[in-house]
């Protein structure tokens, strides 16, 4: 074994990472191996966490499961928050508006009884004070806790049956009255604008969004193409909408470091407009797989072995409340279909359109799509158009009459300047 040649990178502070390079020379063959270390104490974390141990495989950076799942919920879960109830009370409004129905009836409900208990409790007490007493009482037709429980739930649900009443010989009692009927109030308020605005929430809006089980790749106008298929099953429509999508997968730096989920854009067509849609069909939303697309050098063969997940989001406001709703869905690699094409869904008969929903989600395939990438395809067009270019000048080339549709695919050489 050769030498050992280390390149180290000096960084500012000791907490940053260092690069180290290791060269190892075997008679011609060159290996390199890279290592990061970031510090003692946060390296002895990271081998003791959770996260390293049972979360992502750092040694194959591949995902465990989906990111996003098909309905749209994201599979995360927060673990470890400091002061978690302290500041989900804080935005008590929001909390009850996010947690399940029962739940949110159980708070009112115990909220309610409650009250109703404290007030009973304390009108019982001045009812017993003002019986040791010779004056009128206080409240009228009380004789024991059940009088005062029942004179404080129609005290503050205002029913008002006529039979028991406070007099005006005790303040207390008034007092008391005034107290109850504004905390009931409070609650009647909250309890009102928390049920509506559950019921209102765009969220539920999103269940009749829909998204193709699959996406697919395919030509379109003769470049490569991701598609994937949205529809609308309400007659209401969802103003300013649009759509955007993003690819997740793990990615090591050329520092060393490891990122799980990296967020990479994927273009729909924002710089024109088409990410903008008019939802009142399905429609199918084009990525065309050029050289800034993620899927640029990925083939038929390539596709199957990657471990990726591309996210889908449309956003826009719901007709009939104006508020923004989202719908989400995902696609692992194994569910994009290469060589295939969506339906046709959309029919005219007579004067009208009609959606046949039944052929959402089915597709078809084209055998004549290419099984190499959008990359090599862009390869192989410009070698022919070089190879045209030089045959147009040879005369012996013309004389023969060699046709460029007479080309055929070839394997490209490494060192093709188009390539590179």
């Amino acid at each position: 074994m050769g030498a050992v040649r280390v390149n180290r990178y000096l960084l500012q502070t000791q907490t940053e990472l260092e690069t180290c390079v290791f060269r190892f020379k075997l008679t011609d063959t060159v290996m390199f191996y890279r290592y990061s270390i970031v510090s003692t104490d946060e390296d002895a974390v990271c081998r003791g966490s959770p996260s390293c141990r049972l979360g992502l495989d750092l040694s194959t950076g591949r995902l465990r499961s989906r990111f996003v799942k098909k309905n749209g919920q994201c599979n995360v879960v927060f673990n470890n928050m400091e002061d978690k109830p302290r500041r989900y009370l804080a935005d008590i409004f929001t909390t009850c508006v996010d947690i399940r129905w029962r739940y949110l009836l159980l708070i009112f409900t115990t909220t309610f009884l409650l009250s109703w208990l404290l007030f009973g409790l304390v009108f019982w007490g001045v009812s017993l004070q003002e019986e040791q007493k010779a004056w009128r009482p206080c409240i009228l037709h009380i004789q024991g806790f059940v009088g005062a429980f029942l004179f404080s739930i129609e005290t503050q649900t205002t029913i008002g049956y006529g039979f028991r009443c406070v007099t005006e010989e005790c303040p207390v009692a008034v007092v008391t009255v005034v107290i109850q009927s504004i905390i009931g109030c409070i609650i009647d308020s909250f309890m009102i604008g928390t049920i509506m605005a559950k019921m209102v929430r765009p969220k539920k809006r999103a269940q009749t969004l829909l998204f193709s089980h699959h996406a697919v790749i395919a030509l379109r106008d003769g470049k490569f193409c991701l598609m994937w298929r949205l529809g609308n099953m309400r007659k209401s429509h969802i103003v300013e909408a649009h759509v955007r999508a993003q690819l997740i997968r793990p990615h090591v730096t050329a520092e060393g470091e490891y990122l799980p989920l990296e967020q990479t854009d994927i273009d729909v067509g924002y710089d024109e407009g088409l990410d903008r849609l008019f939802l009142v069909s399905p429609l199918v939303v084009v990525h065309e797989i050029n050289k800034t697309s993620p899927l640029y050098n990925f083939s038929c063969s390539d596709l199957q072995k990657q471990d990726f997940e591309i996210v889908v989001i449309l956003e826009g406001m719901v007709e009939a409340t104006a508020m923004t709703t989202q719908a989400r869905s995902s696609y692992l690699a194994k569910e994009i279909l290469w060589g295939h094409r969506f339906e046709p869904v959309v029919f005219e008969k007579g004067d009208r359109y009609h959606v046949d929903y039944s052929r959402f989600h089915k597709t078809y395939e084209v055998p004549s799509t290419p099984q190499y990438s959008a990359r090599d395809a862009f390869c192989y067009e410009n070698e022919v158009a070089l190879c045209s270019g030089d045959e147009d000048e040879d005369p012996d080339v013309k004389e023969r009459g060699l046709l460029r549709d007479d080309l055929r695919p070839r394997n490209l050489k490494k060192n093709s300047y188009f390539c590179k």
